[in-house]
């Protein structure tokens, strides 16, 4: 029985563990059967849907400050010393005990702030190694800054076997602002986005809607709200998905400024977005890379309103994207209820994108693939 963990960095929203949970489902179909073992901060972790034979090990959370830095999400009390020390130990203790063959590592090469770096020894000799990116780290001053600041590629050079980007270099590669060791520039695979079956489609029952997305919510207030005033005129059936960390105060502005919108429906929190996707007729949303793989998989027409601070990863990609599919890019600046309103209205359902043309999507059949050569599997590698 083969063993993955998979370690999902955490901090801000829950695009990183929702990422982690799709890659993890995509691996669970490996021939010979597979456990799996997701390691996170995201104390949204359990409830989200996750493929049979795959747990949680949740690391206590962190949360990103103002500056980009990391703090304690509730020990307030631990410095960030002994904040990193303690995800550290127990993600170390996990791998040892689990004792996994393959490793996937998130964003990170040293997991965060270098929590990673005691565990990537522990499992040296044993598990393959390899550190998943997605399409867009961040601007590319700002993507090498960091890469260096973090030692990425020493710790590449000494601890990693692969490295997979989960995009389309035609559309961005995020490897060519980055130092790759010359002994992995090799093993540097981009698998195309995590997109197509990454769930369950229905058959979408239901009149169809307008679909608001924010991520996790933590800095979706500006959205939502506008998303939530525009209803008030374009009239149509809409679906406004707060996100578990939007603090309560701005969910009450939100939600007050529905009570106007009678056909708008604003949900809280949905663990699986896939019967909300399957209904949806157009997106409004940020940029974030998993509503990208779902606008892009469904061919919607989206505006992607994206997040620019503490990075631009998001601008980069809608940019990236948007001459690829159906993405239309709204500046933060120029977000209000009327930019938003405008845009409903001058949807073209007739407008599609052709078979062919749009970026590569089958990132979850390659990476599985990936994992099968790791693992010293050759052929199909589909369970049954």
């Amino acid at each position: 029985m083969t063993r993955i963990a998979l370690y999902s960095h955490d901090g801000l929203g829950l695009g990183h563990i929702r990422r982690s949970f799709v890659v993890a489902r995509s691996l669970s179909t490996l021939s010979g059967g597979v456990d799996l073992l997701v390691l996170s901060g995201a104390r949204e972790a359990a409830s989200l849907p996750r493929p049979q034979r795959c747990d949680v090990v949740t690391l206590p959370g962190v949360v990103k400050t103002g500056s980009g830095r990391y703090a304690a999400r509730e020990l307030t009390g631990l410095s960030h010393r002994e904040m990193v020390g303690l995800r550290g130990s127990v993600a170390t203790a996990t791998l040892r005990a689990f004792a996994p063959d393959l490793l996937v590592v998130d964003r990170h090469p040293g997991g965060l702030d270098g929590e990673l770096l005691d565990s990537l020894m522990a499992v040296r000799g044993r598990a393959r190694v390899v550190l998943g990116l997605r399409d867009v780290i961040d601007e590319p001053a700002a993507a090498r800054r960091e890469w260096r600041e973090h030692r990425c590629s020493e710790v590449l050079d000494s601890a990693y076997d692969a490295v997979w980007v989960y995009g389309d270099p035609r559309v961005h590669d995020p490897t060519k602002h980055l130092e790759i060791p010359a002994r992995l520039r090799s093993g540097v695979r981009f698998t195309g986005y995590l997109a197509r079956g990454r769930d369950d489609r229905s058959a979408g029952h239901g009149p169809r809607t307008l679909l608001g997305l924010v991520g996790g919510g933590t800095d979706g207030e500006r959205l939502a709200l506008a998303f939530a005033v525009a209803a008030r005129s374009h009239g149509r059936n809409a679906d406004l998905v707060l996100g578990s960390q939007m603090p309560g105060e701005a969910r009450r502005t939100v939600r007050a400024a529905a009570e106007a919108a009678p056909r708008l429906r604003v949900h809280d929190f949905v663990p699986d977005m896939t019967r909300l996707l399957d209904r949806a007729r157009a997106v409004v949303s940020m940029g974030g890379y998993n509503t990208a793989c779902e606008v892009l998989d469904r061919g919607l027409p989206a505006l992607m309103v994206p997040r620019v601070r503490p990075r631009k990863e998001q601008l980069v990609r809608a940019r990236a994207l948007a001459p690829w599919s159906r993405i239309t890019v709204l500046d933060p600046g120029e977000l209000d209820a009327d930019a938003v309103a405008a845009w409903v209205c001058g949807i073209d359902d007739d407008d599609v994108v052709h078979s062919g043309f749009g970026p590569d999507l089958d990132g979850l059949r390659r990476v599985r693939e990936a994992a099968g050569e790791l693992l010293g599997r050759g052929g199909v590698h589909v369970a049954v």
